[in-house]
């Protein structure tokens, strides 16, 4: 599993971000969390994971953040996002900016560890198309207090981990359906309603599986697609608003160096 692209998605939707305009900044990549920028801190895991060759990081004001140690460092490009998450993805994703097979994350996923890059990357396996997930139960077994967006499914609930492995061109068939289905990407009836009306009913009846689900969504594309549960709860807490803020701090804080 070596020499995967790391795209790292550092833009935000237009107008002021909440949680940047709480914090005195313009952009939310730039927050500080631990005392570093978001950015800093996924990059550097990034930097730190065998797996990953390259890293491109797309932003609106690309020349704004490619300044210091990341402009310095040979391993890191950027590219000019584009609008919406799918079409930053699909304009960067199997060019030779960005070669097969690419791994996306995102720039306020600032308690990414190596140890949940290679949990997902090894559970990925080979398929084309991997979506990294925790479940409900796990969540909650560490931060029952925390507020996530939870797609319900037959024996669980998923909450998304802000990772996905892209592994080969096929993927390509996934980004423009995303492009189509990305403003409700938190609503699994919506969500699934793109892949025809029987597996939108199974999903919002929960009589599929959340794998279940994906894998018979990726069938629909002619491609293998796969949910990777990951076992760190922190995978699926970014920061997008100033709680989440306050408890990546804290968790953070407990962290020794080497995590």
């Amino acid at each position: 599993m070596t020499g995967w692209t790391a795209l790292v998605l550092a833009g935000q939707r237009p107008g002021i971000d909440p949680l940047a305009h709480a914090f005195g900044t313009e952009w939310k990549a730039l927050v500080d969390v631990g005392g570093q920028p978001m950015l800093h801190r996924v990059v550097r895991t990034l930097l730190a994971c065998p797996q990953v060759g390259r890293i491109v990081i797309a932003a609106q004001a690309p020349d704004l953040f490619a300044t210091g140690w990341l402009a310095a460092d040979p391993r890191i490009a950027f590219v000019q996002s584009q609008r919406g998450i799918s079409h930053s993805i699909a304009a960067v994703a199997g060019t030779p900016a960005a070669p097969w097979p690419v791994l996306v994350t995102t720039a306020d996923h600032p308690l990414l560890t190596p140890d949940m890059v290679a949990s997902f990357l090894t559970g990925a396996g080979a398929a084309d198309v991997a979506v990294g997930m925790v479940e409900r139960r796990t969540m909650l077994a560490s931060y029952p207090d925390t507020k996530r967006t939870w797609l319900r499914f037959r024996s669980g609930a998923y909450s998304g981990a802000n990772l996905f492995a892209l592994r080969t061109a096929k993927a390509q068939a996934a980004l423009n359906l995303w492009a189509q289905a990305e403003q409700d990407r938190k609503q699994a009836l919506k969500l699934f309603w793109h892949f025809g009306p029987l597996l939108a009913l199974r999903a919002i009846t929960r009589t599929i599986t959340g794998p279940d689900a994906l894998r018979t969504a990726g069938r629909r594309l002619g491609l293998d697609a796969k949910l990777v549960a990951l076992p760190q709860a922190e995978a699926a807490i970014d920061v997008d608003k100033p709680a989440d803020h306050a408890l990546a701090e804290t968790i953070l804080s407990a962290r020794t160096p080497a995590q």
